[in-house]
């Protein structure tokens, strides 16, 4: 916004300058490092005024804010226009009277004031609009977010409470715990080491359903752990690796989970085996591959992304979001 300011006030001092002098037919451009200062000197510091009064002017409606900016602005330009009369610009009295000088830089100063207010304030008002769009969004995605794993959990925990209630127990203790993430608000970011101990608890859950033949292998000590993300990112490409790669192979088989971080870029692999027939697969509608994959494009455009590449013996998929230690920190949004 600075710059814009900065660039639209030297546009009108090149403005100011090819207008001819009046009764004469030549410019002024042995004037323009001058012109320039005095624009400059107005349109910064009417924007450093701007800036001082928006903690008390933001409690107040529009039509009160655009009418006490304009006169924030007549009264910064009128200020300046005198310090510029008497003291920076000394021949300016021999070729303009000082009513003529001040009304007419205020006459200039409240028109174009009025159509750079309202560029800064329809301006505002897209970003809201695409801000609100973009969280009403995020808020759809994460309540598609339902993992199909609720339901056998359900079932295992029934099984358990007459054979083993301390393991039935901890299963409910972590089930609510993934039914909390699930509920959260989208924008609500948690560290990488939460998400990592929801992975940790559903995986607990799915080893008492398969036992021995579901084995993970972590790899992923060059991760920050203090790395932002949006809930439920990665146990959702848990479940399906379990569900279409794990589940169907009578031997069961490893999912392997390696990532590194380079350059601010932390990638995340998931990898799994596949059954050799692979119908199971086949059969999935990568609902929360896509939804993964809206949800880090839209929290982290140009940099968040989810790829997947399948082979006849193994499924891979690879995250990509940029590392952020606090939560919440503004990408686009």
């Amino acid at each position: 916004m600075v710059f814009f300011i900065i660039v639209i006030a030297q546009l009108f001092a090149f403005l100011v300058v090819l207008v001819p002098q009046t009764g004469a037919y030549h410019t002024r451009w042995e004037d323009l490092g001058l012109i320039s200062l005095y624009v400059q000197w107005c349109a910064l510091t009417c924007c450093y005024a701007l800036c001082a009064v928006r903690p008390f002017l933001c409690r107040y409606s529009a039509r009160v804010v655009a009418t006490v900016s304009y006169l924030i602005v007549l009264l910064v330009v009128f200020g300046i226009s005198e310090l510029a009369y008497w003291y920076v610009y000394p021949g300016a009295p021999q070729q303009l009277s000082h009513i003529s000088f001040v009304s007419h830089t205020l006459l200039i100063t409240f028109v174009l004031t009025g159509p750079i207010l309202r560029y800064f304030y329809v301006q505002h008002q897209w970003k809201m609009r695409i801000r609100s769009e973009a969280e009403a969004r995020l808020q759809s995605l994460q309540s598609r977010i339902r993992p199909h794993f609720f339901f056998n959990s359900m079932n295992t925990i029934a099984s358990l409470t007459k054979t083993n209630a301390d393991q039935a127990e901890a299963a409910v203790h972590n089930l609510a715990d993934l039914f909390r993430a699930s509920l959260r608000d989208a924008r609500q970011f948690h560290s990488f080491r939460d998400e990592l101990n929801l992975c940790e608890r559903y995986l607990d859950i799915e080893r008492l359903r398969l036992g021995d033949r579901l084995k993970v292998n972590w790899d992923i000590e060059s991760i920050p752990k203090d790395s932002y993300v949006p809930p439920l990112l990665i146990q959702p490409l848990l479940e399906n690796a379990i569900y279409h790669g794990i589940e169907p192979r009578t031997e069961g088989g490893i999912i392997n989970i390696s990532g590194d971080k380079e350059k601010g870029i932390i990638r995340l692999i998931i990898h799994n085996p596949l059954p050799v027939t692979d119908d199971k697969a086949n059969r999935g509608n990568q609902i929360a591959q896509d939804n993964i994959r809206d949800r880090l494009q839209t929290m982290f455009p140009n940099v968040g992304d989810l790829h997947v590449f399948k082979d006849e013996n193994s499924y891979t998929v690879t995250l990509t979001w940029p590392y952020r230690n606090e939560p919440n920190e503004d990408t686009n949004h």
